[in-house]
């Protein structure tokens, strides 16, 4: 039966995929954005009651992450208003070892609507459209926490389950976490990108300080510098984050994508071939 489904975050790494996925299959997707319309902002709950309205569905993704400031209050009142919509199920997505996080999904399992929720590691794409591309392309990977094993999770595994348990209600209720199939430290996972495109890229452990630093230097803002002092120390440290789980394989029928076949795919995209302009 065709959905009326909301993606909120809807040109985002997983929002987009997911919104992708739902169209093929016959959905009609809503994306809901600062540049969409009705145009959807975090920041204004004023703008919330339009993207929600005649949708049955919704796919929650909150920038720039749940464990900033403000996400309880802005999650609170957008499940509030899904439900005086009369939404039957909202997905969010979550973060792997997130306290913070964790207090936003208790927002959404006690707001009155079917729900579920879909806790990732971190992406894989991190690497090709996130933070640390710029990263490759200059051949040094400078990042703390050299010790962590992060069971990476590839953006596409992300949207496939999420589209599967927006639509499936035998997921209401359920927290389904995604991971990729083994764990590895950041050394390891930029030697297999460097011997996948053939190209010299070292890592570069550096103290959080000195990466905090970096950012300070480079003109970041204060919020965002704090985020990502947050999820190396808080995030890459908990040990709930290093554990690797099966549940792309029970969901989607299939082995979660392989690192390695990440990186093959992502070759094929031209991205890590981009001039770098460093002026």
């Amino acid at each position: 039966m065709e959905q009326k489904i909301l993606i909120i975050g809807g040109t985002g790494k997983t929002g987009s995929r997911v919104a992708k996925n739902l169209s093929q299959s016959g959905h009609d997707v809503r994306i809901a954005g600062r540049k969409t319309n009705p145009a959807f902002d975090w920041e204004n709950p004023d703008t919330y009651d339009a993207a929600l309205k005649d949708m049955d569905r919704a796919y929650i993704v909150y920038y720039p992450d749940l464990a900033v400031p403000g996400a309880r209050t802005a999650i609170k009142t957008l499940t509030d208003k899904a439900l005086k919509a009369g939404l039957e199920k909202v997905v969010l997505l979550s973060g792997k070892g997130e306290k913070e996080a964790e207090a936003c999904e208790q927002i959404v399992a006690d707001s009155g609507l079917n729900y579920a929720i879909v806790r990732a590691s971190w992406f894989n794409q991190n690497f090709s459209e996130g933070a640390f591309l710029e990263f490759i392309l200059n051949g040094v990977v400078a990042l703390p926490m050299p010790e962590a094993e992060i069971p990476f999770v590839d953006a596409d595994d992300i949207a496939g389950v999420a589209a599967k348990v927006l639509l499936d209600d035998a997921y209401n209720g359920e927290t389904v976490t995604v991971t990729g199939p083994r764990k590895m430290t950041f050394k390891e996972a930029v030697e297999i990108m460097a011997s996948g495109i053939g190209k010299e890229i070292c890592y570069q452990p550096i103290p959080i300080e000195e990466f905090k630093d970096g950012m300070k230097a480079a003109g970041l803002p204060d919020s965002y510098i704090w985020l990502f002092s947050y999820l190396f120390e808080e995030v890459l440290g908990n040990p709930d984050n290093q554990v690797v789980s099966d549940d792309v394989q029970k969901v989607l029928g299939r082995e979660a994508t392989n690192f390695r076949d990440y990186v093959a795919k992502t070759i094929k995209t031209g991205v890590w071939n981009q001039e770098v302009d460093n002026n």
